[in-house]
């Protein structure tokens, strides 16, 4: 019975079981996720080599005409040493993590989620997954709240492929603002990604003018009125100009190019 109980739990029939409670749902690219993870022994005792967590997202990828998402792993934490379960124990153990500062935000088609993995030899390793709601940090809040003064509306967010320009991740996102207001009339759209950086926040902004007359026609085809302008600054200076001064320095610099 005991060897037939070990086949079972190898296939994952009979296996230990786990389940990771969050003490939120929301939280902020740099912030700390607190939780535990609740295991429950199978049929047999099972050794686990160590308890990880992964943080994981979507991205598209464009090939040939066709689009594909894509998973990437943003962070991995491994929040135990190796232990052994008993059957039918309850057993768990308290995390505290940081999510990276680049952790996109679940705008539009973007999720994230953390999931679990009890780490078992020989055996089908239990599994958990855990969707995170990610919501602007204090410096992004000061930015979009800056774009909404300027009267650009959001118009899509997609975490697209772009290794050239995501660094150490395959992707980035991209904020796509369109104007109602101030630049109505002088740009087509605004395309805002945020790019973490050693203790500052850079924006990489694609400011996308509005083609005139033939000559205009010819550029916008050629793509020729697209610039691509970036703006950095620690993260304090982003809190002590607050929205109202960044609105303004961005509003000058978007005038430069139009």
């Amino acid at each position: 019975m005991s060897m037939f109980n070990r086949l079972l739990a190898s296939v994952g029939i009979g296996n230990a079981k786990v389940d990771t409670l969050l003490e939120h749902s929301r939280y902020a690219p740099g912030g700390e996720v607190r939780g535990v993870v609740k295991m429950q022994g199978g049929q047999v005792s099972q050794k686990v080599d160590g308890i990880q967590l992964s943080l994981l997202t979507q991205y598209v990828r464009e090939s040939n005409d066709n689009q594909r998402w894509e998973t990437f792993e943003l962070a991995h934490y491994r929040i135990s040493d190796a232990f052994t379960l008993q059957p039918n124990e309850s057993k768990e153990y308290p995390f505290t993590i940081q999510l990276p500062y680049a952790t996109p935000l679940t705008i539009g088609q973007a999720p994230v989620w953390l999931k679990t993995t009890l780490d078992i030899a020989s055996a089908v390793d239990p599994n958990d997954n855990d969707r995170l709601e990610i919501i602007p940090n204090v410096e992004q809040s000061i930015v979009i709240d800056a774009l909404n003064r300027l009267g650009f509306r959001l118009r899509k967010a997609d975490c697209e492929y772009a290794p050239r320009i995501g660094g150490h991740h395959p992707f980035v996102q991209e904020f796509e603002f369109v104007p109602t207001s101030y630049f109505r009339g002088d740009l087509d759209e605004l395309e805002v990604i945020f790019i973490p950086i050693d203790g500052q926040l850079e924006l990489l902004l694609q400011i996308d003018r509005r083609a005139r007359g033939i000559g205009g026609w010819l550029t916008e085809a050629m793509d020729m009125d697209e610039t691509f302008v970036r703006y950095r600054l620690p993260h304090d200076e982003w809190r002590r100009l607050g929205a109202e001064g960044v609105s303004a320095e961005l509003a000058e610099l978007i005038r430069r190019y139009i």
